[in-house]
């Protein structure tokens, strides 16, 4: 779907690692590429006619996202580097000031990392007390295993609304009106979700969300953090300097601007910022429910396939992502890799920087194929023809 809009494709490569990073389309760069030819000024800073179109690209970019996530009113959406940025920043500018001693902090342990090391740190600062919540026999989040570890100590729930290995969408609606009736907030690790699946964060209640421009067609060094403006509100910036404030006559005399501009200290990545705008255009024209059904058919595809070979050990078999994780029976999953890389197939091996994940699939490491909607059937075929012969494998690792 697509493809003639993406240059990367017309290389001989498969392209199957879009968990990690997207392909770009020709829209994007020209957009990218038009910045820095026709009005390369900084933003919020001159006044002058091409700085003044910088700030009008630059903040519609902020109209897009805010609409693109359903989000009340453009002050709740803050650009940042990426979702790691994000997060920690909604964890250190937010949390760290409001967790004590005792509080439970409820993760899982599939989560990535930047959804759970900043949730150390601050435990281990507070003395706030991290839970994780038990899956079900497809190592899925549900709510009643969620009821399970919640108390009247819960301060806090955050997950991953798509997960970057089991590749399982989350009941995040349900789970925000269960935490709210209790006083508990809800961040969302919206990374893996908010690429491949339509996000309305006013319909799911939920009160932070961090997700990043690259993994949905954008470039990279662009990340979003969404927080309701009463929230963000509260939230203390982490970076202090040019642009973010009003004035500092003395270190008690120190006046920030209003959200989100007091978050953005510094000159911020503009051309990506502008960039990101025209990926969401991309998106918008096409669909996000299109893209989730697509994707949804695309792996039953290969999962159909993948079955029927005897030495592929599926991980998440009933996932409704566009993730694939699995194994090849006595081979290790990087030397897989290695291997389809001769081919051109591009796939991820290792950990996924979800560490934790070993403990409940029992693998430390796997191979990921990550779908997106300009992926084909052809190119399944491909990957799926690669993988029948272990012998092969075997013999061209090295």
């Amino acid at each position: 779907m697509h493809r003639e809009d993406f240059p990367m494709l017309k290389q001989d490569i498969i392209y199957l690692d879009n968990g990690a990073t997207s392909l770009k389309p020709q829209c994007v760069i020209d957009k990218v590429v038009d910045y820095y030819e026709n009005y390369s000024a900084n933003a919020h800073r001159g006044d002058y006619d091409i700085s003044y179109k910088v700030d009008l690209e630059y903040e519609n970019t902020r109209d897009l996202v805010k609409d693109f996530i359903g989000a009340k009113r453009k002050e709740e959406i803050v650009f940042t580097s990426g979702t790691t940025d994000s997060m920690n920043l909604i964890v250190n500018g937010f949390f760290s000031g409001l967790l004590e001693a005792g509080d439970e902090i409820i993760l899982t342990k599939t989560e990535h990392a930047s959804n759970i090391m900043p949730w150390f740190r601050v435990a281990g600062e507070t003395g706030a007390v991290i839970k994780y919540i038990p899956f079900d026999d497809n190592n899925f989040v549900t709510l009643d295993n969620l009821k399970k570890v919640v108390t009247p100590k819960t301060k806090v729930i955050s997950l991953a609304e798509i997960t970057n290995v089991i590749g399982d969408i989350r009941p995040i609606k349900e789970i925000t009106k269960f935490a709210h009736e209790r006083d508990i907030f809800v961040v969302v690790d919206g990374a893996q979700s908010v690429p491949h699946k339509k996000t309305n964060v006013s319909d799911s209640d939920i009160d932070f969300l961090a997700f990043s421009a690259h993994k949905m067609l954008g470039p990279t060094g662009v990340g979003v953090l969404y927080a309701k403006y009463e929230l963000m509100q509260n939230i203390e910036p982490m970076n202090l300097g040019g642009g973010m404030n009003e004035s500092f006559d003395s270190p008690d005399k120190m006046v920030l601007k209003d959200v989100p501009t007091r978050f953005e200290a510094g000159t911020p990545n503009i051309a990506g910022v502008i960039g990101f705008g025209e990926a969401i255009k991309y998106l918008n024209k096409i669909g996000m429910d299109k893209i989730s059904e697509y994707e949804k058919n695309l792996r039953a595809y290969l999962i159909e396939k993948l079955v029927t070979i005897p030495h592929i050990d599926i991980l998440n078999l009933e996932a409704d992502s566009g993730i694939v994780a699995f194994n090849v029976d006595g081979v290790f999953s990087e030397d897989v890799a290695y291997y389809l890389n001769k081919y051109g197939i591009c796939v991820r091996a290792g950990n996924h920087c979800a560490k934790l994940t070993k403990d409940i699939l029992g693998v430390a490491n796997s191979i990921r194929v990550s779908l997106y909607f300009y992926n084909t059937e052809s190119e399944i075929d491909n990957l799926v023809e690669l993988l029948k012969d272990k012998d092969k494998i075997m013999k061209e690792m090295f």
